[in-house]
């Protein structure tokens, strides 16, 4: 195991057909602990993946440099960084069994002398004879041991003697899987491996990588789109945008405090509410007509900011549905969303004609069109200047749990 660092990594592709050069990513700096899980996000074209192919060597960076533990490796050969990478497509070979899929990498971990490759070919050879007529490769031995370990650890016992089209999707990336921690590499990587799964086997699949991943406590890597996967699989997530790091922590941190508008867009679904407000003062910020206290560590910091313009955030579940008074919002329901346990209630703010989306337990009836009151959290505020970032609470805010690895 090992921790892994990318240091002003730079990665631009050059021209094509008359085309300006494309920078994907742009002097990033991303250091990734001994034992993480650690989930990439951003939208497509961000650098994500393009990340991972560099840390495995399928690509070249153009600037900065790259470590395993303190090794660079930038310079070296795939094969000699001591990586395993996981596909989108799982990458099997077709015309090889489940165990030789699980024993590929094994088999070309280390270079062997002619007599050795000699007692390997003959014994691979000899695998249809009956027992007696068999003949051993020590090394050859030494695989099936290790192929039998991994294929227990993933259930894939009963399946060894298949062909790849003889799996269902589940089936063939719990093979996918197997192949990377055969090696047991320093690192795995991660590309999208659940994107071809349906729903139900995607939930049992990521149950299973993230019990595996504690388990074995080898620093990962994972590249999603998948919100649920980014919040539920990884120790951190980091968000990546136009090839820079927006923001490294916990899914906790992004989702309660996101450094800019970007975060607070993209982490959580629904996203984050926005509304442009005024700061009037100390713990009040104006929005049309109506004043609205705000509570908690930024309450203090709009005393400085009297007067600015600023973009409020709200979490859905920062509306609650309330009695009419004068200092509640009324608002109109444009469409709701049944999720069995909750509802989303897409809603059009009288004042201002904004749209926000409000969490409501599944009791609740109001079809469309109907008026509504809401209360609004005072302590849910979440504000940003007009550059988009977050401004900083006055006081230090509430401690989140500390990050533990396996």
């Amino acid at each position: 195991m090992a921790e892994v660092r990318f240091q002003q990594v730079s990665k631009t592709y050059p021209p094509r057909r008359g085309s300006e050069p494309v920078e994907v990513l742009r002097q990033l700096d991303l250091d990734i602990e001994d034992g993480e899980f650690l989930v990439l996000v951003g939208p497509s074209g961000c650098g994500k993946s393009t990340l991972l192919r560099l840390l495995a060597g399928l690509e070249q960076p153009t600037g900065g440099e790259i470590y395993v533990g303190s090794r660079p490796v930038s310079q070296l050969r795939p094969a000699q960084r001591d990586v395993a990478m996981v596909f989108q497509s799982y990458a099997l070979y077709p015309h090889l069994s489940v165990a030789d899929n699980i024993g590929f990498g094994l088999r070309r971990s280390r270079r062997r002398s002619l007599l050795q490759q000699l007692q390997d070919s003959l014994h691979l050879a000899s695998r249809g004879l009956p027992r007696r007529l068999q003949l051993h490769s020590p090394r050859e031995g030494r695989i099936a041991e290790r192929i039998a370990e991994v294929a227990e650890t993933l259930e894939l016992g009963q399946l060894l003697e298949r062909l790849p089209k003889e799996l269902s999707g589940g089936q063939k990336q719990r093979v996918a899987l197997g192949r990377a921690i055969a090696r047991q590499p320093a690192v795995f990587l991660m590309d999208e491996p659940l994107s071809n799964l349906d729903a139900k086997l995607r939930t049992g699949t990521r149950t299973q990588i993230v019990e595996l991943q504690r388990r074995l406590g080898t620093t990962t890597l994972y590249v999603t789109h998948d919100q649920v996967e980014a919040m539920t699989m990884g120790h951190r997530i980091a968000v990546l945008n136009a090839g820079r790091l927006q923001q490294l922590g916990t899914p906790m941190e992004l989702y309660q405090w996101p450094a800019n508008l970007f975060v607070a867009q993209f982490i959580g679904s629904p996203p984050m509410n926005l509304l442009p407000v005024q700061a009037i003062g100390s713990a009040q910020v104006q929005l049309g007509s109506r004043k609205l206290a705000v509570e908690g560590p930024l309450a203090e910091a709009l005393a400085a900011r009297t007067g600015q313009e600023l973009t409020g955030g709200l979490r859905p579940e920062h509306f609650q549905l309330a009695p009419a008074t004068n200092r509640n919002l009324r608002a109109e329901v444009s469409h709701g969303e049944a999720l069995g346990n909750e509802q989303l209630l897409t809603c059009r703010l009288e004042e201002g004609g904004h749209l926000v989306q409000v969490r409501v337990g599944p009791e609740v009836s109001l079809p469309p069109g109907a008026s509504l009151h809401l209360d609004v959290d005072p302590r849910g505020w979440r504000l940003f200047d007009r550059a988009g970032d977050a401004l900083p609470p006055s006081r230090p805010r509430a401690a989140l749990p500390e990050l533990k690895l396996p």
